[in-house]
């Protein structure tokens, strides 16, 4: 069943690291009117349709949330906002690193401090859950690991920038910086563990047996999102007003097009975090890999969004010595998803 449950959370991170694939494919519509429409699915809608999944027949997501702690409810979208900065960030990184080492990154720091933030926040506001022994030996390890790979395929990062004339570069990323995406990358990772700490909060949001174990994340899934989706719709309109791109929304030639493809970036997105929800279900009798499932989620997404930089020919170009590196530094993420279960 363990196999079962990390192969769930596999799929559902090989989908999220193909969203924005989709996304090249929307034409005429600036940053801003995509991001909002996409956003609209991702973090609003699919959301919710996977948190009605978790209200038992005869009762409603309105009971749950009423009968739900305000303290718990509120730290949950306020960690959903806070997490919806570093979703703002998040395109930054790659527009200037590109899809791998964009992802890699901010996924890698977010896969980190999500994992251990949870535990130390929630023992300031309830020491008598002694949240900290979560973060046990095995745990702790996952993440150096985890760590560890991230800073392999970074190394790799850093030897395709010194390696590539500027017009190599330009053709890979067209805005590739590597100082300013580094910056950037390193935000969008401490405000995007964030999401982590938001569903540690919400744990307890669900009908408890009445809901099934692959469901009960899905609530504070949605409450998650949806204080993201808060600050992403408030700057993607701040900037549709300062750019004046109102216009994008009315194109009809694009708009059934652009409307389809940010659907399906939506879909996909949600797709890591609705897996996440199933895959757990199936890690119950596995305390350790609980604790570090979202950290295996963005190590995975890491793996994949690199493996989807090499199809878009983002390392084309580079030294046999920094494809080993990058090759490394994956081998050494999967290998993380596994290794605290045999400890």
């Amino acid at each position: 069943m363990i196999f079962l449950g990390l192969l769930i959370i596999a799929i559902g991170s090989f989908f999220q690291s193909s969203c924005y694939v989709p996304i090249n494919k929307i034409k005429d519509w600036s940053w801003e009117s995509y991001w909002l429409v996409q956003a609209i699915f991702a973090f609003l809608i699919l959301p919710f349709l996977g948190a009605m999944l978790a209200i038992p027949e005869g009762h409603s997501i309105g009971e749950l949330l009423s009968s739900t702690s305000p303290f718990s409810l509120w730290m949950t979208i306020l960690f959903g906002m806070l997490w919806g900065v570093g979703g703002l960030t998040f395109g930054l990184s790659m527009r200037y690193l590109g899809v791998a080492l964009g992802q890699s990154i901010a996924l890698g720091t977010c896969a980190g401090l999500g994992t251990i933030m949870g535990p130390v926040l929630l023992q300031i506001f309830f020491p008598e859950n002694d949240p900290l022994s979560q973060l046990t030996f095995s745990v702790i390890i996952g993440v150096v690991v985890t760590l560890i790979g991230i800073a392999i395929i970074g190394v790799a990062g850093a030897m395709k920038a010194n390696s590539l004339s500027e017009e190599e570069k330009k053709a890979a990323v067209k805005d590739f910086n590597f100082p300013k995406g580094i910056m950037i990358a390193l935000l969008c990772g401490f405000m995007s563990g964030c999401f982590n700490v938001g569903l540690a909060f919400g744990a307890d949001i669900n009908f408890g047996d009445l809901t099934p174990d692959n469901y009960k994340t899905l609530p504070a899934t949605f409450l998650v999102t949806l204080g993201g989706f808060v600050i992403n719709a408030a700057y993607c309109l701040y900037q549709n007003q300062k750019n004046n791109t109102w216009s994008d929304y009315s194109k009809k030639g694009v708009l059934v097009n652009n409307v389809l493809f940010c659907i399906l970036a939506g879909a996909l997105w949600y797709s890591q975090f609705f897996g996440l929800s199933i895959g757990k279900g199936y890690l119950i009798e596995s305390p350790t890999l609980m604790t570090l499932s979202f950290c295996i989620l963005m190590a995975l997404n890491v793996v994949f969004s690199n493996l989807w930089g090499i199809i878009l020919k983002e390392w084309k170009g580079c030294s046999s010595k920094t494809i080993g590196v990058l090759v490394v530094g994956i081998i050494v993420l999967v290998i993380s998803c596994f290794l605290p279960q045999l400890i």
